[in-house]
């Protein structure tokens, strides 16, 4: 490469230096090659290089080797994927991990690799995903070894296999969501060669596990420009078997029932809520909840779609039926309960807002409506706002006066009322006496009684709880 691009190369490694020099010297002494390898030699020639970034290398030395070298060496090594030819260790306190060259493949009925050492550079780095993480650098020399013109790649933006595309993803088939990934993180065209590999291999994505395909999807929508990754996906068929709901938005159009283009105002609402991460009160770095509420607040559409005498076209209830879907599909993509519950809520409650119309909610509404957002009231806010996707203007301006008229009474009566720690004025011990009845059902139905009086007339004395809860006891 020029001296001048070389220089801010290494200049990007500054930091890391001492280590890359000593770690070279260790195993030389010991008769191995190793050299930093894939992501990191990318991002240092992308200026991208943190810090914290990943210290990923390639050795000669077999695993068992690779310990002994580290041994009085690292301040500490673990084995966990010894089995792949990985040694992972903490080096001048950066995390680092080692692996053997190395080839693999998948079985046509395996999710795992089949994992066979390798006994060259070259050839480690011709079964690496991507041309652009198939560059090293020798240690401690310094030489970059690029034999697939990951260079010019990374300065083309193209995203290019070393090996046919064919055989990388018959090898890996995560490599096809990877290709996405790095068109939404870096920006990267995907060539028309790799393009059709994925579209005519997307059925090989079947071997590979839930998590491991819930975890590329998440970093393609976590990152800046989640949109291009996901068109990507859409396009080759891949996303049938990641979210298979988001194509299905893609509906109909005719002239004579006139609707929104689903598909594309869900990839406009997740990005205004992308937006509102940052530019909302109070911001918060990149949300995963809040990003899976937004694309997938429509997808109970398709299944709710109906052409009304009047020409218009309605979706009742699509966000009750877009809520078991939300659930059904975070299920299999192996989410958390707790990510699951907090999406599925949001998706349930997206709609609710359109009642509030200008302001005729009475305060019983508005604590309803805060009680049952609970803590995703917050992003309920930013992603009712970013589901505004209209062109009136006239239109866009009143509804954002309408989110700022009910956020700023929520506001009021949270200050006014507790409405985080809302209860009833009366808790089961009270109720037990004062009906004088022992514990059971009775003292729940009580209870939820007397939470949604709290609800309809806000704070109550004792007495006028008490009063109310006399007045329920005798009409039962």
């Amino acid at each position: 490469m020029p001296a001048h691009t070389e220089r801010a190369f290494l200049e990007q490694l500054t930091s890391v230096a001492g280590l890359l020099d000593s770690l070279g010297r260790r195993f030389a002494e010991h008769g191995f090659a190793i050299a930093l390898v894939g992501g990191p030699v990318r991002d240092a020639m992308l200026g991208r290089w943190r810090e914290d970034s990943d210290l990923d290398f390639t050795t000669d030395a077999r695993p068992e080797e690779i310990l002994s070298i580290l041994s009085e060496f690292a301040e500490a090594t673990w084995d966990v994927g010894i089995k792949f030819g990985t040694v992972g260790s903490r080096i001048q306190g950066r995390e680092c991990e080692i692996t053997t060259y190395r080839t693999e493949h998948y079985d046509a009925e395996s999710r795992k690799p089949a994992v066979a050492f390798g006994d060259s550079l070259v050839g480690d780095l011709s079964r690496r995903d991507f041309t652009v993480n198939a560059m090293a650098l020798t240690l401690p020399n310094l030489e970059l070894v690029d034999v697939f013109d990951g260079r010019e790649d990374l300065k083309a933006r193209l995203m290019r296999t070393p090996a046919s595309p064919e055989q990388s993803f018959s090898d890996d088939p995560l490599r096809m969501l990877r290709a996405a990934r790095f068109a939404s993180q870096l920006g990267f065209h995907v060539v028309a060669d790799v393009v059709i590999a994925m579209t005519e291999m997307s059925a090989r994505l079947e071997i590979v596990s839930a998590e491991r395909i819930r975890d590329e999807f998440m970093k393609i929508l976590m990152s800046n420009d989640p949109r291009a990754g996901l068109e990507l996906l859409v396009g080759t068929g891949l996303i049938e078997y990641v979210v298979p709901e988001l194509p299905l938005l893609q509906l109909e159009l005719d002239e004579h029932h006139h609707h929104k283009d689903v598909y594309e105002h869900t990839l406009t609402v997740l990005e205004q809520a992308i937006g509102l991460e940052t530019s909302h009160v109070p911001a918060s770095g990149p949300d995963p909840v809040l990003r899976l509420a937004a694309l997938l607040h429509d997808i109970g559409k398709p299944r709710t779609r109906r052409f009304e005498p009047d020409g218009r076209v309605s979706f009742h209830h699509h966000e009750m039926v877009g809520a078991r879907m939300t659930k059904k599909r975070m299920q299999a993509l192996r989410f958390s309960g707790e990510m699951t519950a907090d999406v599925s809520k949001l998706v349930e409650l997206h709609l609710r807002f359109h009642g509030y119309g200008t302001g005729e909610w009475s305060d019983s509404a508005v604590r309803r409506y805060a009680r049952d957002a609970g803590d995703q009231l917050t992003r309920l806010h930013k992603l009712t706002r970013a589901d505004s996707t209209t062109r009136n203007k006239r239109r866009a301006a009143a509804l954002q006066q309408a989110y700022d008229s009910l956020e700023e009474r929520i506001a009021i009566l949270a200050e006014e009322e507790e409405l985080n720690a809302l209860r009833p004025d009366l808790d089961g011990a009270q109720i037990m006496k004062i009906l004088g009845i022992d514990p059971g059902p009775v003292v729940g139905e009580a209870y939820r009684y007397l939470m949604e009086v709290r609800l309809d007339r806000g704070p109550l004395s004792e007495q006028q709880a008490t009063d109310a809860l006399i007045a329920w006891w005798a009409s039962r």
